[in-house]
């Protein structure tokens, strides 16, 4: 496999409640830390294809809260068309460059917890990688059928795309 493939391919892992996801980006740890951290730099990249941040309400801090909106803006993907989708994240623990510890809610507009939607505990880690940044998501649902819901409902796909424009935002960054 060339080094091309290895930064471009995500891996998935799937273990009863556990979803563990690693990606190799060509960028400095530093950066790659840097565009999950502000709003600026989300808008550009969060959200799978066709997708953009219409809200991006971010306090980034431990107890801090980001609060935004998914809304599909690609009239191809049919019945998402114009469809929108909110979202929550808590921040637990936040270590600059190396790691980001949240739980991830499904909400609604104002920020109140969707019932009946899984929430999840994520673990982000940024590691050095010859150069690179490794970076590894490691998802905890309460239950195995709630992670089951989530991928039924297309998150792998989602979160590909999703590294895929983050990538992307990095080369976008870094040629300045």
């Amino acid at each position: 496999m060339t080094n091309e493939n290895v930064v471009n391919s995500m891996t998935t892992k799937v273990e009863d409640r556990h979803l563990l996801l690693e990606r190799v980006f060509d960028a400095p740890r530093e950066l790659v830390f840097k565009v999950f951290s502000e709003a600026e730099h989300l808008k550009h990249w969060w959200g799978p294809r066709g997708w953009t941040l219409t809200v991006c309400n971010i306090d980034f801090r431990p107890g801090g809260i980001w609060h935004y909106c998914m809304k599909c803006m690609d009239k191809n993907q049919g019945d998402f068309y114009g469809f929108e989708s909110w979202g929550k994240a808590v921040y637990q623990e936040i270590i600059e460059a190396e790691k980001i510890v949240y739980v991830d809610y499904f909400s609604d507009a104002e920020g109140n917890e969707a019932e009946g939607m899984p929430s999840t505990l994520v673990t982000m880690t940024f590691e050095e990688h010859e150069g690179k940044t490794k970076l590894v998501s490691e998802a905890y649902y309460d239950t195995a059928e709630a992670l089951k819901t989530v991928l039924e409902m297309g998150m792998e796909q989602g979160i590909r795309e999703t590294w895929d424009r983050l990538a992307e935002h990095l080369d976008e960054i870094q040629k300045g």
